[in-house]
């Protein structure tokens, strides 16, 4: 059964740093296109960032650029997220998906459970 697990979440003041991690089980994602998604509360949830199945291509929204670099090692089958000069509207339960096809905006065939991230001001 497929699974995506994230980890690293936590509670952090604003212009600290976080690194999440994504394991990924089940089926080889050696080959998906990855992706990091949040969700605030009384929001919907909105893309962060995407990274191809060969790490060659990354994508991130606007918001995040220069902050957050997204990478991902394929031997170990996990994502990264790495986060740096936090905001406090960086506040959210952070997703990892995955989908079979590089579009980094598009629809996503796997979820994980979410994990809190908490910027204090």
């Amino acid at each position: 059964q497929a699974r995506l697990v994230e980890s690293g979440g936590g509670l952090v003041q604003a212009g600290g740093s976080l690194r999440l991690s994504c394991a990924a089980s089940g089926r080889d994602f050696s080959r998906y296109g990855m992706g990091w998604h949040r969700q605030a509360p009384g929001y919907k949830r909105d893309f962060v960032a995407a990274i191809d199945w060969s790490g060659r291509s990354r994508w991130y929204e606007d918001s995040v650029k220069g902050r957050f670099t997204i990478s991902r090692d394929n031997a170990k089958n996990t994502v990264y997220l790495q986060m740096n000069n936090l905001k406090p509207e960086d506040t959210a339960v952070y997703y990892c998906a995955a989908q079979m096809y590089s579009e980094p905006r598009g629809v996503y065939n796997y979820w994980g459970q979410g994990t809190q991230v908490t910027v204090s001001s």
